[in-house]
């Protein structure tokens, strides 16, 4: 599975992806407003740092905007992702973006019939949020296992990127239930390596190291 990070923040994005942990990046408004910085410019700093899928989110409601913004956008780099949301006049945006060779990562997903429909206007993802189904009371992981099995019967190359991630929970979910990415936000990401057994082990070999009164340099 794919990992991209949920965020703006530029110190962040470096880290992780001088790790080798970064297979793309996903942004929207919120967030970049969060960071600080100018919209383009900081899409543009991430896309210098990161070589796979950076998604900027269109913020016009009608398909004319979404086009004109969506289109302005892909010219800041070739790595660019144009999110839209998943409306009707999303997936016509979808559909001429597509068209023209450019990613579209189709957000705000909460049901399979709406990732069917993103997969037919040739959206490259379609972003299921997680978080947000759990939050009144659904499953989020029973979408991202429908939306993988309508995907795979009918050979859509559409990724299933799973989104809004809360928990380290769900990105082991997420990955058994097939999905091709997760975006998550950096914290959840680093919270990945940890384990209390592990954290437990340490201390034991610290302990019995200090015992022996050795160094190594």
């Amino acid at each position: 599975m794919k990992f991209f990070a949920d965020t703006a923040d530029l110190n962040d994005i470096r880290e992780l992806a001088a790790m080798g942990l970064l297979d793309g990046v996903t942004t929207n408004p919120s967030l970049v407003a969060k960071s600080g910085g100018d919209f383009k410019q900081t899409i543009a700093e991430i896309c210098k740092i990161v070589d796979g899928p950076v998604s900027a989110e269109v913020v016009a409601m009608d398909v004319d905007g979404m086009l004109a913004e969506g289109r302005h956008l892909a010219k800041i780099a070739s790595n660019v992702t144009i999110k839209v949301p998943m409306t009707w006049d999303g997936l016509k945006a979808c559909r001429a973006l597509t068209s023209e060779g450019t990613m579209v990562n189709v957000t705000l997903c909460f049901n399979a019939n709406q990732a069917l429909l993103a997969a037919k206007a040739g959206a490259t993802f379609i972003s299921p949020f997680i978080g947000r189904l759990d939050d009144i009371g659904l499953d989020g992981m029973d979408l991202i296992e429908e939306i993988r099995e309508i995907y795979d019967n009918y050979d859509f190359e559409t990724q299933i990127l799973a989104a809004s991630i809360r928990t380290v929970n769900h990105v082991k979910q997420s990955a058994l239930a097939g999905a091709d990415v997760a975006t998550v936000p950096p914290a959840t990401l680093k919270a990945l390596v940890k384990h209390p057994l592990t954290d437990k082990g340490l201390e034991a070999f610290a302990a019995d190291w200090a015992k022996t009164g050795q160094k190594i340099l």
